[in-house]
């Protein structure tokens, strides 16, 4: 398989006018880059390839999923005709697969062109499935009762069918017209169910989805002033609005689908040059999206068939850059967005709703107000250092409901100060050392209320409304310390602290981020260069909660939830590509990725921490493509491919109805193909 670049109709228009530059009197040794570029070589591709065995994970978006042969197409066939400036082209990548694109281009340098695009993305589901379940990928299943492990074997997939279509054509007088169509279909199934407490019974989501958008924008391009306006609209469809199941949880079927949406977005976005060293910059826009489906299950509440529903956005951006004097330059944004959710409040739950109930069946819409500022400035110190500062708020304020089952505040208030500096030490050193603190609070919570008037709990604050201090460090440097050797190194690590909402310190409590990673490139001689990467990323958060919630200012006194969330990610590759001979080409690459997840649940005073899940994964690849001729010649491909994990969330786990889902924890892929290439002009 080999990745074929896309060149756009930009990419066109640039190659020619490079070639227009130098077709007066090319240099000696620039006329061949000349000529690639206005006379690109076309290729086309075609072989075959085999995986040795099944697998889940290897093939997981290729289609390369099942062992057997498959075709190995590639092409990209391109035309110019020199007398109108016009090119045509066409590409194919990955044409015998389930994950293959189909791209067609027509266009003229400076005046019009137009594209038709096509491609799949299939994705199959990393898991084994075992189930009685009957029906699967339909809207009506019948679930069955199987010994545990004994049912039929089932590995879901989805595939995506996607067309797009793109113009563009200049109207002169720096006019111009942009429009992209897109169309989508999803189908397939992926994992599903239902159930109560001891009654959990495995379904699946029959896909069935249809996805359309459409942007156009017109743009003006003037010695001073630009201008980008259009429209934006999206319309979701789901053929499947319920799932109907026969042999039910009861009270659970009917169960109710995806409904279909539409949004619609007018934009205008424009700068202005005030004078050589100032610039003025805004955007507005207005959006509306809404949700219309009828109902798939009648409520018996509200005399309602739909939900109505309805979310206007209005946001409007301000902004100017400036450089007052030569070694200064500031930067100022503001930003204001009014998020306005319409949705008519109806009661559609009455059933279950008691006096100690924290919601009465009505729905909740969302309406948030955003406020954000940025002020920057930038400063050529002397010693080649430069030195930046920036200043950044943030304000939401969000509606508020008579009941709540969570903590809320109306207003959040978050202020960022960061600087950085960064200096060039010398031609073969560069470096910056940045720095950021931020605070978040805002208006005092709120006292939640039952439905029966009663105090309710307020101990625990979400995670985007809790009172945090981060503070973020970061370090990078890029080493040039010969010719041949480039070396890159980039730190940064990051530290938030929230503030408790109880003595017994339950909620969020802290969390910590790091990243550590050098690159490397050495150009071993004119034919054969080598790289090697190293990386490792962090991510902790500690938390706790209560059992059972307390109300205000009652203490604690059911056994405390805790948790010690804990991700680490390492990764290390080499790889080194030559041309030993002439005519053939060699090129390596291996790569080793290791992550570690760590849960640290307890539930106090009893109970021990889950075990951690290790999962590493290991490719190899080698190619080789050696030429028979000036214009063909023979490609191959060898991928060796490990999976290995040990995760246990699904291995003990039975639903009710004696599914199980499973995983291979060891598995060991194989790919080979050899394809024959031809290019011309």
């Amino acid at each position: 398989m080999q990745a074929q670049p896309k060149q756009t109709f930009k990419l066109a228009a640039m190659a020619a006018g490079v070639a227009a530059a130098f077709s007066a009197s090319p240099a000696l040794g620039q006329e061949d880059e000349v000529r690639a570029l206005t006379r690109p070589d076309s290729e086309v591709s075609l072989g075959a390839g085999i995986i040795d065995k099944d697998n889940q994970r290897f093939g997981q978006y290729s289609g390369l999923n099942e062992k057997g042969g498959y075709l190995l197409l590639d092409a990209d066939v391109v035309r110019r005709d020199d007398a109108t400036g016009t090119w045509l082209r066409f590409g194919a990548r990955d044409g015998g697969l389930d994950s293959r694109e189909l791209r067609f281009e027509h266009s003229r340098q400076g005046d019009w062109g137009y594209f038709i695009d096509f491609s799949q993305i299939p994705r199959f589901n990393p898991y084994d499935v075992r189930t009685g379940l009957q029906g699967i990928g339909t809207a009506t299943q019948t679930s069955v009762d199987v010994p545990a492990g004994t049912g039929a074997l089932h590995r879901l997939e989805t595939k995506r069918d996607r067309l797009s279509l793109g113009l563009d054509k200049a109207l002169g007088r720096g006019w111009g017209l942009q429009v992209r169509v897109r169309s989508e279909e999803k189908e397939g199934s992926r994992l599903y169910g239902q159930g109560t407490f001891g009654n959990v019974r495995f379904l699946t989501d029959p896909i069935d989805y249809t996805t359309r958008q459409i942007d156009a924008i017109i743009t003006y391009t003037g010695e001073r002033l630009q201008l980008s306006g259009g429209y934006y609209g999206t319309d979701f469809a789901n053929a499947n609005l319920a799932l109907n199941v026969n042999n039910s949880v009861a009270g659970l079927s009917p169960m109710a689908l995806p409904p279909g949406n539409q949004s619609h977005q007018f934009h205008l976005t424009g700068g202005y040059n005030v004078t050589p060293t100032t610039r003025g910059m805004f955007k507005v826009a207005y959006a509306t999206q809404t949700q219309r489906d009828a109902f798939p299950i009648a409520p018996t509440t509200v005399a309602r068939s739909n939900l109505d529903g309805r979310v206007d956005t209005r946001s409007l951006q301000l902004g100017v850059t400036t450089r007052p004097l030569p070694r200064l330059s500031v930067l100022a944004n503001l930003r204001y967005e009014d998020r306005d959710d319409r949705t008519p409040i109806e009661p559609y739950l009455i059933t279950g709703v008691t006096a100690a109930s924290t919601f009465d069946g009505t729905n909740e819409p969302r309406s948030v107000k955003t406020v954000a500022n940025k002020l920057e400035a930038s400063y050529g110190l002397p010693a080649g250092i430069r030195a930046t500062a920036g200043l950044d708020y943030e304000q939401k304020k969000r509606n508020q409901f008579r009941l709540r089952s969570v903590s809320s505040r109306e207003e959040t208030d978050e202020i960022t100060v960061r600087g950085e500096l960064r200096r060039s030490l010398g031609e073969t050193l560069t470096g910056s050392v940045s720095l950021a603190r931020s605070e978040r609070d805002g208006s005092s919570f709120l006292n939640n209320i039952l439905n029966g008037g009663g105090p309710g709990s307020n101990k625990i604050a979400p995670l985007h409304l809790a009172d945090r201090e981060r503070d973020k460090f970061g370090v990078s440097l890029s080493w040039t310390p010969t010719d041949p050797l480039s070396l890159q190194f980039r730190a940064s690590t990051s530290k938030d602290d929230y503030a408790s909402r109880g003595a017994e310190d339950l909620g969020l409590r802290d969390g910590r981020a790091s990243l550590v990673s050098v690159d490397a490139a050495y150009q071993i001689t004119d034919a054969w260069q080598a790289t090697a990467f190293a990386t490792q990323t962090e991510n902790k958060i500690n938390q706790a909660t209560c059992a059972a919630s307390p109300a205000d200012g009652t203490p604690c006194t059911s056994p405390v939830w805790a948790a010690n969330l804990r991700n680490v990610s390492r990764a290390v590759g080499v790889g080194a590509n030559g041309k030993p001979l002439g005519n053939l080409k060699i090129g390596t690459e291996l790569a080793v990725f290791r992550f570690r997840d760590s849960f640290g649940l307890t539930l106090a005073p009893v109970g021990g921490p889950l075990p951690d899940i290790n999962t590493r994964l290991t490719t190899l690849k080698l190619f080789v493509e050696y030429a028979l001729t000036k214009a063909s010649g023979l490609r191959a491909h060898l991928v060796h491919d490990r999976y290995r994990s040990d995760d246990w969330t699904w291995a003990n786990w039975t639903y009710t109805d004696g599914t199980r889902v499973t995983e291979d924890p060891d598995q060991k892929v194989n790919f080979i193909g050899l394809s024959y290439y031809y290019q011309f002009r």
